[in-house]
């Protein structure tokens, strides 16, 4: 009798360990990203003063806490539902997958629908003028742009350099209550020098002013940010396709996993009752 029972209580181990392995890495990982977010949170004093919390949609905090999150819930589910053989968290699993695969699957559609419309070249406009206002007020969004600038893109501003105008910092009015950036731009829209062992911050400095005595192109990017986005986009197009579809196949994979080991668990269950 012992015997039978272990013959017909056998589950596969292989895909059992594969769902929990595989789910630990993005439990671990969520938990990571969500704790890295909440941190950043509180260093700007978040939860003790919500006021500060302007245009939490472009919030690089924010969205590393709901990015962490999800990643978190669905690795919880996964990993456990998978270890302790639970038929309702497994599936839970597969319906947070199925839903994710649904929202991505959307975003595509819409994107490919309205990139010929201009609202995805608007809406990316009105977030970099976001940023370009708010800088030096959110060190987060401040650190997100100069990314953006001098490490990804190579760019400065949304159309050029001009757009940095819209600062209180760098705009050339500014001169008069004493900044020093006035009528320049952030360190990171200056091209990048060979062999540079120390960046120099002020690189940017009076490269808007009237009578600037040096070659400002050889100083600073002056391709804007939308279109040096647009131009990334169309260079990377293969790979940005290869990668979504690849995202899609791993959903995919990970709900008929989900959806199969639930039903061995169903079967063992049925056989002892």
């Amino acid at each position: 009798v012992r015997k039978y029972r272990r013959e017909t209580s056998e589950i596969s181990c292989c895909l059992k360990y594969v769902i929990f392995s595989v789910n630990v890495v993005f439990w671990l990982l969520g938990l990571g990203v969500l704790a890295v977010g909440i941190w950043a949170w509180n260093e700007k004093e978040i939860f003790s003063n919500v006021t500060k919390l302007t245009n939490i949609a472009l919030d690089p905090a924010f969205i590393l806490i709901i990015i962490g999150g999800i990643t978190f819930v669905i690795g919880f589910t996964g990993c456990i539902g998978a270890l302790r053989e639970n038929t309702c968290l497994l599936a839970a699993y597969a319906i947070f997958l199925a839903l994710l695969l649904l929202l991505e699957v959307s975003c595509g559609i819409l994107v490919f629908i309205l990139k010929d419309k201009g609202w995805i070249k608007e809406q990316a406009t009105d977030g970099l003028r976001a940023f370009i206002t708010h800088y030096r007020e959110d060190p987060d969004q401040q650190n997100l742009i100069d990314w953006i600038q001098e490490d990804w893109l190579q760019c400065c501003g949304i159309e050029g350099p001009k757009d940095w105008d819209s600062n209180n910092y760098f705009n050339c009015s500014s001169r008069s209550v004493g900044s020093r950036e006035a009528c320049g731009v952030p360190f990171s829209c200056c091209k990048r020098r060979p062999h540079e062992l120390i960046k120099n911050k002020q690189c940017g400095y009076d490269v808007r002013r009237e009578g600037y005595s040096f070659d400002v192109s050889k100083i600073i990017n002056e391709k804007g940010c939308v279109q040096a986005g647009e131009e990334w986009i169309e260079r990377n197009l293969i790979l940005i396709a290869t990668c979504a579809i690849l995202s899609a196949f791993l959903q995919i994979l990970g709900i008929c996993f989900a959806q199969n080991l639930r039903a061995d668990i169903f079967a063992q269950k049925s056989k002892w009752h």
